[in-house]
């Protein structure tokens, strides 16, 4: 780790880097007004993630229901949700010809919002803006099935094949998408620098992705308010905002940063 001022470090390695892998939790969302649904007071606090798993979804019809509650509750949050300082500091580095490859644990859609290029974002768990049937994998528009849930309809139905629509999230006790965590980890062993922001890196398999680029001789940057249980393997660990902090960095970096958004 190193003395000083942690930015100005994460700055300079970020200035020298040219394969740049950001990692992202909720930690950079909640700057956004998007609770962390694991924090005290999150929504689960409320409902007992154990009894909403991917396996009950497809057998209980009153786990949907009980799902689909949640989802009208969260959904107008994260839909009218902005992006901050720090998803342009992310979209920065991009612009500066830096970024390999973004890989997110959030299910807001805030970085493509805030301008980063799909094509090298990876949603690990998923997005809450799109629906999808489990069954045969038509996808639905989220504002019409919105609606209807807010209309009466507590279990929506797909209207290819009358199977269960579900938000494009990864449940508890669902598969991870076998293609996206590959191509992660792919990017994590071809990275020179990996910078995690806002993620308390206890929730793998996403949490092993900058285990992996330190593994592979990658320099290491965290960027986040609380320790985490890879701070002790981190070149520079920054415990902060993460918008102030990432507008910091990419600024010593010489990226340059739109305030606009």
């Amino acid at each position: 780790m190193s003395d000083g001022d942690p930015c100005k470090a994460a700055g300079e390695l970020l200035r020298r880097a040219e394969k740049v892998l950001v990692l992202t939790g909720a930690g950079i969302s909640t700057e956004s007004g998007i609770p962390d649904f694991r924090s005290p007071g999150g929504l689960w606090s409320r409902y007992d993630p154990t009894e909403l798993t991917f396996d009950r979804f497809r057998r209980s019809r009153e786990t949907r229901k009980i799902y689909w509650q949640i989802a009208a509750e969260s959904y107008p949050v994260l839909r009218d949700a902005q992006p901050n300082a720090a998803h342009r500091a992310v979209v920065a580095i991009e612009r500066a010809g830096k970024l390999l490859g973004l890989v997110t644990q959030n299910i807001d859609g805030l970085h493509q919002k805030a301008g980063s290029d799909p094509a090298k974002t990876i949603e690990i768990h998923g997005t809450a803006l799109r629906v999808t049937c489990i069954e045969c994998g038509a996808e639905h528009d989220r504002e019409e099935v919105h609606r209807r849930v807010l209309a009466g309809d507590e279990t929506p139905e797909c209207d290819r094949c009358g199977g269960p629509l579900k938000p494009a999230t990864i449940s508890f006790g669902q598969a991870m998408p076998e293609r996206e965590t590959a191509e992660a980890f792919r990017l994590a062993a071809a990275c020179d620098l990996a910078i995690v922001i806002g993620s308390s890196l206890v929730v793998y398999p996403a949490a092993a992705i900058p285990e992996e680029a330190v593994r592979s001789g990658a320099p290491l940057i965290i960027v986040n308010r609380e320790p985490t249980p890879q701070d002790h393997s981190a070149a520079v660990v920054v415990h902060g905002a993460a918008g102030e902090s990432m507008s910091r960095i990419v600024e010593y970096a010489g990226c340059r940063l739109d305030e606009t958004g």
